[in-house]
C-alpha cells in the first residue's frame, strides 16, 4: 500500500456526493492507494471520471445534481447495487478502474446490466481517503451515534411494495402530507434501499420534520447485508426519530419482498415489535393479494392499499392519502403527545450539522 499527503484545496475543489455527504474533509490528509488494496463497502475515495455513460450527473451533499464531464475528480464511495432496471453491482476486490452505479455516488463493479440500460459512467480511483493515522475513512465513521430513547415510541406506519417503481416513495410522501394535516409531527426512516438524495429530498418537501435513511446508518446501499444489519439500521434510526420529538414516524421499505433484505423483514422481531401498521404501494391486483397474505400469515397489520383493487382493505389514492382523515381510514389514534422533555431537543441538537 503507498500513501501520499493531500492538499485540502484539492478536496474542496472536488464533487462530494450524496452518499458521503456527511464526511468531514478536514480529517482528511492523505490518499491510500496500490495494487494490494481491497476495498470494502463503505470505503470513500476519491476518482477521476473516464467516461460518461448511464449516469451523467452527481447527486452533491446539498442536494444539486450536477452534470459529469471526463476528468472531473469526484469523491464517492463503495457499495453494493441492485437496482432491477438498471445495474446489479458488487464491490470490486481490486483497486482499480469501477462503475458509478447510482448518481448519488456509490460505484461497484457492474455483473449484470438490464436491458434498455447504457452502460455505466467508469471512473479511476485516486486513492481511498485516510485520517492522520492513516486510517481508510468509511461511511460508518459518519454515521449517527448510538442512542437510547426514554420517550415511548410513536404511531408508526411501515409503507412497502410489490417491486421498483410502484410508487412507494409518492406514498410515503402523500401519507406525511395526511399525518402533518392532522396535526403530527412526522419523522421518516428509510431502512432499505441504495442511497438517494432525490427520495429524501421528495419526503422532507412533503412535511417531514426529519428524514432519515440507512446512510445515516453507515451503509451506502442495503444490497447483500444481514438481517441483523437491517434491525440495527431500524433501530438506530427510530430512536434518533423518537429523540427528536416527532409524534408519528413512516418507515420506507424499498425494493419488493422477495429480495433477500427485504424478505427479511418478514421474520425480523425489531421490524414486527415496531411497526404499527402497513401500507402496501402496490402496481397490480396480484400484487395485491400475494403480499397481503404474506404479511397476514406473519401477523402483520396491513390496514390499507394504494392503487390495486383486489383485496377487501380500503384503498387510498394520493388525494385519500394527504387529507387528514387518512388518519380515520387507518384508525389512527388521535394526537395526544404534548411537548417532550426538553432534555430530547438537547440531546439530538448535538447532530445538526448532519444533513439530511
Amino acid at each position: 500500500m503507498k500513501i501520499s499527503s493531500i492538499k485540502q484545496e484539492r478536496l474542496f475543489s472536488a464533487k462530494i456526493s450524496y452518499t458521503p455527504r456527511n464526511l468531514k474533509l478536514e480529517s482528511v490528509t492523505t490518499l491510500l492507494y496500490g495494487d494490494d488494496i481491497i476495498p470494502n463497502a463503505g470505503d470513500i475515495f476519491l476518482a477521476r471520471v473516464t467516461q460518461l455513460g448511464q449516469h451523467h450527473e452527481l447527486e452533491l451533499a446539498h442536494g444539486r445534481r450536477s452534470a459529469l464531464r471526463v476528468g472531473d475528480e469526484i469523491i464517492v464511495c463503495y457499495g453494493n447495487c441492485y437496482v432491477p432496471d438498471q445495474f446489479e453491482a458488487q464491490v470490486p476486490n481490486h483497486f482499480e478502474s469501477c462503475d458509478l452505479v447510482a448518481p448519488s455516488g456509490i460505484a461497484a463493479r457492474v455483473n449484470h446490466r438490464y436491458s434498455n440500460t447504457h452502460a455505466p459512467t467508469t471512473i479511476q480511483p485516486i486513492g481511498l481517503l485516510a485520517d492522520s493515522t492513516n486510517k481508510r475513512i468509511n461511511l460508518k465513521d459518519t454515521a449517527l451515534p448510538k442512542l437510547v430513547s426514554l420517550f415511548p415510541l410513536p404511531y408508526t406506519i411501515g409503507v412497502v411494495g410489490t417491486s421498483m417503481n410502484t410508487g412507494r416513495t409518492t406514498t410515503t410522501a402523500m401519507l406525511i402530507r395526511g399525518l402533518t394535516n392532522a396535526g403530527y409531527t412526522v419523522g421518516v426512516a428509510k431502512v432499505t434501499g441504495i442511497g438517494s438524495g432525490h427520495d429524501t429530498w421528495l419526503i422532507a418537501d412533503a412535511g417531514s420534520k426529519l428524514t432519515l435513511d440507512f446512510t445515516h446508518a453507515g451503509f451506502p446501499s442495503t444490497y447483500l447485508i444481514s438481517p441483523d444489519q437491517i434491525d440495527a439500521i431500524i433501530e438506530t434510526l427510530v430512536t434518533h426519530l423518537c429523540v427528536a420529538n416527532v409524534n408519528a414516524i413512516v418507515i420506507e421499505v424499498a425494493d419488493d419482498l422477495l429480495q433477500h433484505e427485504t424478505a427479511s423483514l418478514l421474520n425480523s422481531r425489531i421490524f414486527t415489535k415496531t411497526v404499527d401498521s402497513i401500507v402496501f404501494a402496490l402496481g397490480d391486483a396480484m400484487g395485491a393479494i400475494v403480499n397481503t397474505d404474506l404479511f397476514g400469515h406473519d401477523k402483520l397489520p396491513v390496514v390499507a392499499i394504494e392503487t390495486a383493487d383486489a383485496t377487501e382493505l380500503p384503498i387510498l389514492n394520493k388525494t385519500a392519502l394527504s387529507s387528514h382523515t387518512v388518519v380515520d381510514v387507518l384508525q389512527i389514534p388521535l394526537q395526544m403527545t404534548v411537548t417532550q422533555a426538553l432534555s430530547a431537543n438537547e440531546t439530538y441538537s448535538n447532530n445538526k450539522n448532519f444533513r439530511i
